[in-house]
C-alpha cells in the first residue's frame, strides 16, 4: 500500500524556521510522488499506443492491398470496414471496456481470481452478442443498397463484410485479453503478439489477394486470420505465463452466474464508446450532401484518417489511467488514484500540444501523402489547424474518459457523450455546413463544438469528484459479485 499524502501541503515545504528548502512538491504531492506516478504511467502508455497502432494497422493494410485492385475494389473494402466499425467493432470495443472497470478494482483489491471470472463473463456475453452481428454483417451489401449506396459499391462491401465475419468473434475475445492483460500493468506480450500479427499480415495479406486469386476476399480473409492469431497468441501467454498464475485459475461456471455484474457498466460502456465513433462517421456520410460531394468527401475521409492516426497516442494515455486509477482505488488508495488523474491530464495537454503543433508545421504537404490532387492538398492544408484543434481536445477528453472507466463512471459518460455529440456538435455541425455553407470545415467545427462540451462536462465532473466515495463504491463493486475465491489452481 502506498503511503497516503497530505492534500493540503503547501507548494514548496521549507525546513525548521525557514531556513531552507527541503521538498518541492506539486499540487500538494512530493515531486518524487509525482516522478513516480509519471513514469508508471509512460511505462503502461508505451506499449498500448503500440497496441492500438498495430491493431488500427490490420485494417488499414488490408484496404491498401486492395486498393491495388482497382478503385471499385477500393470503395467497396472502405465502405465495408467503415460498415463493420460502426456496426461491430465499436460496439465489441466498448462493452469489452467494462472490464477496465471490473478487472482494473478488482486487482487493485488483490481479489485476483475475479479478474479470470470477470473476463470470462466478457468473452461469453461478447460472443453471444456477435452471433447477430453476424447476420447483420451477412447482409452488408443489401443494407447499403436500401441506404441508396452504389449497387457495385454495397455489393463489393457485402462480399468482403461476409468474408470478414469470423474477425468479429476474434475480436471480442482479443478486447477481453487485452483488458485481462492491461489491468494487471502487463502491456509488453501485448506489444509484442499485435506486432508479431501485424507482420504476418501483411504476408497473409500478399498471399490471399494477390497469389491465392481471392482478391477482395482474400484482404478480408487476411483480416480474419490475423485476428484469431493475435487471440491466440494471448490465450497462449495466459494460460502458460507465470505472471497469470494468480489470475487465470483455468475457465469456470460460475463466470455464468451474475452476468447482470458484468452487463451493468458493459452496457453504458458500449453506449460511451459508440455514439462518440458514430458521430465522427457520420461527418462523413453528411459530406456526401455538400456541394462538390467528391472533394468533400475525399477531404473528409483524409481528415478522419489523420485524426484516428493521431489519437492512437491519447487512447493508449487513457488506457494507462483508466488501469492506474481503477487499481488505486480498488486497493483503497483514493489520493493516489487522484494523483494519477492529475498527471495524466497534464500529460494529455503537452502531448496534444506537441501532435497539434506537428500538424499545422505539415499542413501544406500532408495532402500529398493521400493524393496528388492540388485541390485536396490545399484543401487539407486548410483543415489542419481545425484538426489540430480537434485532436487537442480528443486527447483530453480521452484522458477524463479514461479517468470516467477507472471509476466505473460508464452510465454517466453515457450522458455525457449523447448530450456533446447529439445535442451539440452534430447540429452544430449541420448549422455551420448547410445554414452558413461553411462546407467540409464547418461539419468539423460542429463536431469541434461537441469536443469542447465533452471535455467541459467530463472536467467538471473529475473535478468535483469525491475520490474517497468512489475508493469506497470500488470495494462495493468488487466483492458485490459475492464470488467464493477458488484457489490459485494452475490453468
Amino acid at each position: 500500500m502506498e503511503e497516503k499524502t497530505d492534500l493540503k501541503q503547501p507548494l514548496i515545504s521549507l525546513g525548521e524556521g525557514g531556513a531552507g528548502i527541503q521538498e518541492f512538491t506539486l499540487f500538494g504531492w512530493p515531486k518524487r510522488d509525482v516522478f513516480k506516478e509519471a513514469e508508471k504511467q509512460v511505462k503502461l502508455a508505451g506499449p498500448l499506443i503500440a497496441v492500438s497502432l498495430l491493431q488500427y494497422c490490420l485494417q488499414v493494410i488490408s484496404v491498401m492491398y486492395v486498393g491495388h485492385l482497382g478503385e471499385l475494389s477500393l470503395s467497396s473494402a472502405s465502405m465495408a470496414t467503415s460498415f463493420a466499425g460502426v456496426t461491430g467493432f465499436s460496439l465489441l470495443l466498448g462493452m469489452g471496456s467494462a472490464l477496465d472497470t471490473l478487472c482494473g478494482q478488482s486487482y487493485g483489491a488483490k481479489q485476483y481470481h475475479m479478474l479470470g471470472i470477470h473476463t470470462q463473463r466478457s468473452m461469453f456475453v461478447l460472443l453471444l452478442v456477435s452471433i447477430p452481428l453476424a447476420f447483420i454483417w451477412a447482409y452488408t451489401g443489401e443494407i447499403l443498397g436500401a441506404l441508396g449506396q452504389d449497387s457495385d459499391i454495397s455489393h463489393g462491401a457485402g462480399i468482403y463484410a461476409r468474408w470478414m465475419i469470423p474477425s468479429l468473434f476474434a475480436y471480442g475475445l482479443l478486447q477481453s485479453h487485452n483488458r485481462f492483460l492491461q489491468t494487471q500493468n502487463i502491456v509488453v506480450p501485448m506489444m509484442l503478439s499485435s506486432a508479431v500479427t501485424a507482420l504476418l499480415h501483411l504476408l497473409f495479406c500478399w498471399i490471399l489477394v494477390f497469389k491465392s486469386g481471392l482478391g477482395i476476399r482474400g484482404a478480408a480473409l487476411a483480416n480474419s486470420i490475423s485476428y484469431w492469431i493475435n487471440v491466440v497468441l494471448l490465450a497462449l501467454y495466459v494460460k502458460f505465463s507465470p505472471s497469470c498464475k494468480k489470475t487465470w485459475s483455468g475457465f469456470s461456471m460460475d463466470a455464468l452466474h451474475d452476468l447482470w455484474h458484468f452487463l451493468r457498466l458493459a452496457i453504458p460502456s458500449a453506449l460511451m464508446v459508440c455514439l462518440e465513433f458514430w458521430s465522427f462517421e457520420m461527418l462523413v456520410l453528411m459530406s456526401g450532401l455538400l456541394p462538390n460531394p467528391t472533394l468533400e468527401t475525399s477531404v473528409l475521409s483524409i481528415s478522419l484518417n489523420t485524426c484516428s492516426m493521431a489519437f492512437m497516442i491519447p487512447f493508449g494515455l487513457g488506457g494507462a489511467i483508466s488501469t492506474r486509477v481503477s487499481n488505486e482505488l480498488g486497493a483503497g488508495q483514493p489520493e493516489a488514484a487522484q494523483l494519477a488523474a492529475c498527471i495524466v491530464v497534464l500529460m494529455a495537454i503537452t502531448v496534444g500540444v506537441i501532435v497539434g503543433s506537428t500538424m499545422v508545421i505539415v499542413r501544406g504537404i500532408w495532402g500529398y501523402a493521400y493524393s496528388n490532387e492540388e485541390e485536396v492538398v490545399q484543401y487539407v492544408a486548410k483543415m489542419m489547424p481545425i484538426l489540430a484543434a480537434s485532436n487537442f481536445m480528443d486527447g483530453i477528453q480521452s484522458v477524463l474518459s479514461g479517468i470516467a472507466r477507472g471509476c466505473g463512471w460508464q452510465k454517466l459518460g453515457a450522458f455525457v457523450n449523447f448530450g456533446s455529440y447529439y445535442v451539440v456538435g452534430l447540429p452544430a455541425s449541420i448549422l455551420l455546413a448547410f445554414v452558413f455553407h461553411v462546407g467540409g470545415k464547418g461539419l468539423w467545427m460542429g463536431i469541434l463544438c461537441g469536443l469542447l462540451a465533452q471535455v467541459l462536462l467530463l472536467s467538471t465532473i473529475t473535478i468535483c469528484t469525491n475520490w474517497q466515495e468512489d475508493a469506497r463504491k470500488a470495494k462495493d463493486r468488487v466483492f458485490s459479485s459475492h464470488m467464493p475465491e477458488t484457489g490459485n489452481m494452475s490453468p
